[in-house]
């Protein structure tokens, strides 16, 4: 290993890609080194042998200052981070080490999402009406202004987290003052709060992936029910007519071009009106939700080696041939509790189709709901001749993992843990 040059991430997805990005270094002859405050939070870190080095990656100084020390430590290829958190900290270090990078000042821009809102709009960018809050009674006279039901969520975040659906102003006073008051900075001191009130906006979900500034698929997402937004699956691509895939592909390509954003991976997040697309945020990253494996398995393209080769400077791999159409289903935590054994994964491995399982826990932790994608605890993708096959394969997949539970007041038992039945969803 002495002579294989470094790469390093910050961070990293709990769920998901960031297993599959050290993998991707792996594979390219580099050696993945994960920057953390907390190896424990990953559970793949210790399972695939990855290196890891402790220090405050909420520190920009102290990230490059271990970088520096990479690169003098037999060379540094690449920075990248899998995580919302800490791509904007990926950027800035590695542009400042002379490292292939995007623009780490507009990604910081863009994951401030009443910054980004106000860039779009801006632009001409149709986005859902919205306002900022910094207290709960001027998030109930904006909710009042736009209309119930609203959607509230933090300015800064990811993955569903605090994102939820008010239908009055009972509701929206009891939400806001919620999220206003667990605000914390990326070290985890508490902060003011700011939220978004934001118009509910009606149509079914999808996502369109893009890589350096041109489109790579739409995805079709399926929601679960109201008045959280956690994903129970994804379709890829999404099953809609050509006119309709190349108007969300449109329209995120605009938000890419507002944001100042078209370098490496982006996902961008939008709803299909009446009216046609409208953005709902654009993520500066690669997507999560094990999106980049059904893109790979269905489109033959491999976004997660794509985001390594061009952190690296290497060439982007060319597309190879494919399934043509995958999807995700995932498994979801129906009870909290501790984990005491996990049990199905060959047989869910060797079930017609599916050439990837994943589970996002392990024996001993204790598994707690909070209504975002960390309520998933595992993941299937599968192949299919079209997108019901695909879709029905792998949430039969799901239901051939059992994960045992308890806790302090009940005995060991079995409880499968998939998710609602595919398909459902959309709200």
């Amino acid at each position: 290993m002495s002579g294989q040059q470094w790469f390093a991430f910050v961070e990293s997805n709990t769920t998901g890609t960031g297993r599959e990005f050290c993998a991707a270094a792996w594979a390219r002859g580099l050696r993945p080194v994960l920057l953390t405050r907390d190896a424990a939070r990953y559970v793949y870190v210790e399972q695939d042998g990855v290196e890891t080095r402790v220090l405050d990656t909420g520190d920009m100084a102290a990230v490059l200052d271990h970088c520096a020390e990479l690169l003098r430590d037999g060379g540094l290829a690449g920075i990248a981070s899998s995580s919302e958190y800490f791509v904007s900290t990926a950027a800035l270090v590695a542009a400042k080490l002379g490292l292939p990078a995007a623009d780490g000042d507009a990604i910081a821009r863009c994951r401030d999402k009443e910054t980004q809102r106000i860039e779009l709009a801006a632009a001409g960018v149709p986005v859902p009406r919205f306002t900022a809050a910094t207290e709960a009674g001027q998030a109930v006279r904006a909710a009042a202004a736009i209309g119930h039901p609203v959607v509230l969520k933090p300015v800064l975040g990811s993955g569903s987290v605090g994102v939820r659906l008010c239908r009055d102003a009972a509701e929206t006073r009891a939400w806001a003052a919620e999220l206003l008051g667990r605000a914390t900075d990326e070290r985890g001191n508490p902060v003011p709060g700011r939220i978004l009130v934001e118009a509910a906006v009606q149509g079914p979900e999808f996502s369109v992936e893009t890589f350096d500034g041109a489109v790579v698929t739409a995805v079709a997402k399926h929601i679960g029910p109201e008045p959280y937004f956690v994903e129970t699956g994804h379709d890829v691509p999404a099953p809609v007519p050509e006119r309709t895939a190349a108007a969300l592909g449109d329209t995120a390509l605009r938000a890419l071009a507002a944001l100042g954003l078209g370098w490496g991976a982006a996902h961008t997040e939008l709803r299909l009106t009446d009216e046609g697309p409208v953005v709902i945020e654009v993520n500066p990253r690669l997507a999560g939700g094990m999106i980049p494996v059904a893109v790979r398995a269905a489109l033959g393209i491999d976004l997660v080696d794509a985001v390594i080769a061009r952190a690296a400077g290497q060439p982007v791999p060319p597309a190879r041939d494919a399934a043509g159409r995958a999807a995700v289903r995932f498994l979801h935590m129906e009870r909290e509790g501790r984990v005491t054994d996990i049990a199905g994964l060959t047989a869910a491995r060797e079930a017609p189709g599916v050439v990837a399982v994943g589970i996002n826990t392990a024996v001993g932790r204790t598994v707690r709901r909070t209504n975002s994608f960390q309520d998933r605890l595992g993941s299937v993708v599968a192949t299919g001749a079209d997108p019901q096959q695909a879709g029905a394969r792998a949430w039969d997949a799901t239901r051939l993992i059992t994960i045992g539970q308890t806790d302090p007041e009940e005995r060991p038992q079995h409880e499968n843990l998939a998710g609602p039945a595919q398909g459902a969803g959309g709200r």
